[in-house]
C-alpha cells in the first residue's frame, strides 16, 4: 500500500462554533439541574445543613467544589486550545 497517496482524504477541522455549542449544552444541562433540585426541595429543614452552616463548613464545602468545579473549566478550556493548536499544525 502506498502510505502517501495523492488522493488522501483530509482530516476535518473542528470549528469553534461546535465547541462553543457543546459548552452552552452543559451549561443549559447544569441550570436545568439546579432549578430542579430548587423545585423538588423539601418543606422540612435539614439538620446536617443547619449544623455545618452553624459550625461554619458549609463554606469550606462550598469553596471545595468550586474549586473543582473551576479547575475542570480551566482543565477543559486548555485542552480545547492545545487541541485547536494541533489542528492548526496539521
Amino acid at each position: 500500500m502506498d502510505h502517501y497517496a495523492e488522493n488522501t482524504p483530509r482530516i476535518t477541522q473542528r470549528k469553534k462554533d461546535d465547541a462553543m455549542r457543546m459548552f452552552q449544552k452543559i451549561m443549559l444541562l447544569f441550570v436545568a439541574m439546579m432549578v430542579s433540585i430548587t423545585i423538588f426541595a423539601q418543606d422540612k429543614p435539614a439538620q446536617m445543613a443547619d449544623t455545618m452552616r452553624s459550625n461554619g463548613r458549609i463554606y469550606v464545602v462550598v469553596a471545595v467544589v468550586l474549586t473543582i468545579l473551576i479547575g475542570l473549566v480551566l482543565y477543559i478550556v486548555r485542552l480545547d486550545k492545545k487541541i485547536t493548536k494541533l489542528e492548526k499544525e496539521n
